[in-house]
């Protein structure tokens, strides 16, 4: 038996006054310019929650024994870090994959602009008790 040795390429750099020819250029590693992102509010803390304030969240929720998705009010039981906040509901919530939530409690992050303070629909209006 005999053994035969398979011929293996390998690249030959070919230089021609200090160039190498097979490599590629490098690419700079810095991009030219940065990416500007206009934000129709600031992503900060819009409003400061506390533990028991009264907020509205939009959510999925049961309304006469039917489901549907709008603003539910809810109060604010935990605070975690001032980055999320937990709500709990006297009626049923479910998640987005249609999961109900048996403790009815949902978690939103602090900056969410699914959740706002109770009474801040513009159908209320204003209910200031006007001087005469």
């Amino acid at each position: 038996m005999t053994t035969s040795k398979v011929p293996t390429r390998k690249k030959a750099l070919v230089k021609e006054s200090n160039r190498t020819y097979n490599k590629k250029p490098k690419k700079d590693v810095r991009g030219g310019s940065v990416t500007q992102y206009a934000f129709m509010r600031s992503p900060g803390v819009s409003h400061n929650f506390e533990v028991g304030d009264t907020v509205e969240v939009y959510c999925d929720h049961e309304k006469s024994s039917e489901r549907v998705r709008g603003w539910l009010k809810g109060i604010v039981v935990q605070l975690d870090n001032n980055k999320m906040i937990a709500v709990q509901f006297r009626s049923n919530v479910f998640l987005t994959d249609g999961w109900m939530v048996p403790d009815r409690i949902l978690w939103y992050p602090v900056t969410s602009q699914h959740i706002r303070p109770a009474g801040t629909q513009k159908k209320l209006g204003s209910k200031e008790i006007l001087e005469y």
